[in-house]
């Protein structure tokens, strides 16, 4: 897997998290579980924030499951009082089977009617010691037996989002339109009809993610070689996605992240934990 920080802005912030692998004869369906765990003190609450990656997650948590589209901005969580979610990032092959339009979901979620998974996650969850690897398991089987065999053409979407998204991924679409062999227009009914986004969007949201994982964990490397490095035109077009989506500098980002990390050095804890204010509410999108 990729490292297990990607997408999430804040590490230092986070309760018990984990990532996953989806197990063998899931991998075509699921990219990898996530599961975060939460026992936040009364009366205050824990903000995660996230740029979640450019596909659809399936989540279940003790209240019900959810199918979770694809996001077009940051967005965030305020965890509060106990709880747990196991989430499963979703390759293109699961989703053409669960949503017929991907991008009736975007920067949104739909509660999903599985009450069958429901208890068999939860199940899993409260069963002690070795409960995630039981999750995922009740979870990849729920998948198998609802969506069965991947056909062609959703494998050649889950090859698109290897390209698109994986280790030594295409800088632009028609950088991965020439290696899967197919038109730009093509590529871009594939991922309209598996994500709902464009592929030109979901690069910017991986080259996003990188900058900001490359921003917050080499402190000495500057700005305009981390641009290029992603192929940002230069410096300021850095600047730019970053606070078009994000809302802040790269610079800002990384002088909180570093703040961030130093605290939980001294005190061994999580330091999100905050009063809950009066009006403010999350956004009701999950963690991934």
């Amino acid at each position: 897997m990729v490292n297990p920080t990607r997408g999430i802005l804040y590490p230092a912030r986070l309760p018990e998290f984990h990532r996953l692998p989806a197990p063998a004869d899931a991998v075509e369906l699921v990219t990898w579980f996530w599961i975060p765990e939460w026992d936040i003190e009364p009366g205050r609450s824990s903000r995660q924030e996230i740029v979640s990656y450019p596909a659809l997650n399936l989540v279940v948590e003790p209240e019900g499951v959810a199918l979770s589209g694809a996001t077009t901005r940051a967005s965030h969580r305020d965890l509060r009082g106990r709880g747990w979610a196991v989430g499963a990032l979703l390759r293109p092959a699961a989703v053409a089977a669960l949503i017929e339009e991907p991008a009736l979901l975007i920067d949104s979620e739909a509660r999903f009617d599985a009450p069958d998974l429901l208890d068999a996650v939860s199940a899993a969850m409260g069963s002690g010691e070795g409960h995630r690897e039981r999750a995922v398991a009740a979870f990849s089987r729920w998948l198998r037996e609802r969506i069965g065999l991947p056909e062609d053409a959703a494998r050649q979407a889950n090859a698109l989002t290897d390209v698109l998204m994986g280790e030594d991924a295409a800088l632009t679409p028609e950088e991965a339109a020439t290696r899967l062999a197919v038109s730009v227009r093509t590529l871009q009914r594939m991922t309209h009809r598996h994500i709902g986004l464009s592929p030109a969007a979901m690069i910017r949201r991986r080259r996003l993610q990188e900058a900001a994982l490359l921003v917050r964990e080499e402190p000495a490397a500057d700005l305009a070689t981390i641009a290029a490095e992603l192929g940002y035109s230069d410096h300021a077009h850095l600047t730019r996605d970053f606070q078009a989506v994000l809302g802040i500098a790269p610079r800002t980002y990384r002088s909180e992240s570093a703040a961030d990390s130093a605290a939980e050095s001294a005190t061994g804890e999580v330091q999100a934990q905050h009063p809950i204010p009066d009006a403010e509410d999350d956004d009701g999108r999950p963690d991934e």
